[in-house]
């Protein structure tokens, strides 16, 4: 349940912008603020159901988008290779305090490590 709550974060973060106001309160209602579906109806005068049709389309609408761009998919592995390139940075700047001492390295390494992190933060 946990991955399925993460996954459906996710697709919020990026794509909830492309929902309807009612898509993106009732979604915000049942998945951020952990409110049951009949909690919600109660508080909008409308059916359980009514609430269960609402999200489910909202569901489908970011499934469908992330299925037809692939952004998050494409994120993850920006993400996956921001680290490595991180990791290659640090056995740069390591192997060179140890054996070389470059003043230039030591600059360069840096400079790269902080680009890495600020695209990392994006």
């Amino acid at each position: 349940m946990k991955n399925q709550a993460y996954r459906m974060a996710l697709l919020y973060d990026f794509y909830g912008d492309m929902l309807t106001d009612r898509q993106k309160e009732f979604y915000d209602l049942y998945y951020n603020e952990d409110l049951s579906l009949s909690e919600i109806a109660e508080n909008y005068g409308i059916s359980r159901q009514g609430v269960r049709d609402v999200i489910v389309r909202a569901e489908a609408t970011l499934t469908e988008l992330e299925d037809k761009t692939g952004i998050i998919r494409r994120f993850h592995v920006m993400q996956d290779e921001l680290r490595g390139l991180m990791a290659d940075v640090d056995a740069i700047a390591q192997r060179n305090a140890a054996q070389y001492q470059d003043d230039e390295i030591e600059t360069l390494t840096g400079r790269i490590s902080t680009v890495l992190n600020k695209l990392k933060q994006e």
